[in-house]
């Protein structure tokens, strides 16, 4: 949570205040049956994908978002307990504008309806 302050007569005060993750008590108490997906940021990628299975086994949630800070607008790494798929833009789909989060929404759809098919 950021507080900002402003006031004519004086700098600008930004004040930072650490807020709780909400990602454990939502996967165990607020919707234990829903398909959960996480998302990983990291600047080293020979971390990202052990980073990912980490939050995965410690949240038990589905799906973890894993990405590189330089490239995450144009590729990304799908995490899930039994796997890791890549989904990146070619340079073509770059130069039409296209963005990550199309192709990221479309395999995710995939992904949660398979997940809504085992329920049922």
């Amino acid at each position: 949570m950021v507080l900002l302050k402003l006031c004519s007569l004086s700098p600008t005060q930004i004040t930072m205040k650490m807020v709780p993750k909400m990602l454990s008590p939502l996967v165990k108490e607020w919707a234990p049956e829903a398909f959960v997906i996480s998302f990983k940021l990291e600047t080293d990628p020979l971390i990202l994908i052990d980073k990912s299975r980490q939050a995965l086994e410690k949240y038990r949630h589905q799906v973890v978002v894993a990405n590189i800070l330089e490239s995450r607008r144009t590729s990304v790494i799908i995490v899930t307990k039994d796997s890791q798929t890549p989904l990146s833009l070619s340079d073509e789909e770059i130069a039409q504008g296209v963005e990550i989060e199309e192709k990221i929404v479309s395999y995710l759809q995939g992904q949660h309806t398979a997940f809504i098919e085992k329920k049922v």
